[in-house]
């Protein structure tokens, strides 16, 4: 079977293809464990080279997921499956509204056409986040049954795309699943144009021997997870009997909650030692009004329910991060 990934050369489609190359199969549209022979990572442009990982199973495609064409030409089998991960991030959204509704609800509709025309009963796993929550009656502890009102346009594509995941899957167009993120660490890399990206700096930045100047005050609070259970999560997932998911697709995924104090506590603890650049506070008032929308706290049952993994803290993320892109050299 072919499976799709878009998105695929992000941090996390890059991540979660590789797994798939070392599990080898998916619950293929006939429903029974099918052998993967093709993984397409579809993303706005080429890398300069080709990651260390891939195999020739793997190919990298280039293009604008707001093209229909584009975006049907990907489609060429019967035998697929699609992770769908692109989309223009939330401090993006906020500046470019048309940007973000043209990738993230047209490219999320161009997605799902698509995929409602493949033969069988597919399945996507679409990326959502917890920018669909938000509005002064948001209670500080979220979970799977508590009303949306995002408060940015991220957040509102993202609920959108929600709400088209269970009707396509109602209408039996394709088997959906919607997985709900938390804010993902430790990213690597340079910043992105997320509000959320000074998570990752907080760590990335001082183990990088950099400085790092916080946009919030340490004492913001925000629920996290790391890189392994998000990729852990997405493909578990895909392989749940729908049935076990109901009429509601879309499931909160497990987190930590934790402050920017805490992070910089376990970083100095995971550490061990080593010189790490200077942590200092300059707020942002755009990101702090952002962040200040965000939930603090998050309720999981579902996610426990369904067996979806978790790290055991913050320090084992940290550990993981140092182990992969500090010490190691992950994806060259």
């Amino acid at each position: 079977m072919k499976v799709l990934i878009t998105g695929g050369m992000g941090f996390i489609g890059q991540r979660l293809a590789a797994k798939l190359l070392e599990r080898g199969s998916l619950i293929g549209p006939n429903g029974d464990q099918t052998e993967i022979d093709e993984i397409v990572l579809f993303d706005q442009a080429q890398p300069k080279k080709r990651p260390g990982w891939c195999t020739d199973k793997v190919k990298i495609e280039a293009g604008d997921i707001s093209d229909v064409d584009t975006v049907r030409a990907l489609f060429d089998r019967d035998d697929m499956s699609v992770f769908h991960l692109a989309s223009v991030v939330s401090g993006g959204g906020e500046k470019d509204f048309n940007l973000a509704l043209r990738v993230n609800l047209n490219g999320g509709l161009h997605i799902f056409e698509a995929t409602r025309g493949l033969k069988g009963l597919p399945r996507i796993v679409f990326a959502s986040t917890l920018a669909v929550y938000g509005g002064d009656a948001m209670p500080d502890n979220v979970g799977d049954f508590t009303k949306q009102n995002p408060q940015t346009t991220y957040g509102i594509t993202k609920a959108a795309c929600e709400l088209l995941v269970n009707d396509y899957t109602r209408k039996g167009f394709f088997d959906g699943r919607t997985a709900r993120l938390p804010t993902v660490i430790i990213r690597p890399g340079k910043p992105n144009a997320a509000a959320s990206s000074f998570v990752s700096g907080v760590f990335r930045e001082p183990l990088n021997g950099e400085p790092m100047v916080l946009p919030v005050p340490t004492h913001s609070v925000m629920p996290v997870i790391g890189y392994k259970s998000i990729v852990s999560c997405l493909i578990a997932l895909h392989e749940l009997d729908g049935a076990r998911l109901g009429k509601d697709r879309a499931v909160l995924l497990p987190s930590h909650t934790v402050s920017v104090q805490e992070m910089i506590e376990s970083l100095k603890r995971v550490a061990r030692g080593r010189t790490l650049g200077e942590i200092t506070v300059e707020v942002d008032p755009f990101i702090e009004e952002i962040v200040r929308g965000w939930p603090t706290d998050t309720y999981f049952d579902r996610a426990t329910m369904l067996d979806l993994p978790l790290e055991k803290n913050l320090d084992e993320i940290v550990q993981c991060y140092i182990d992969d892109y500090v010490d190691g050299n992950w994806g060259d």
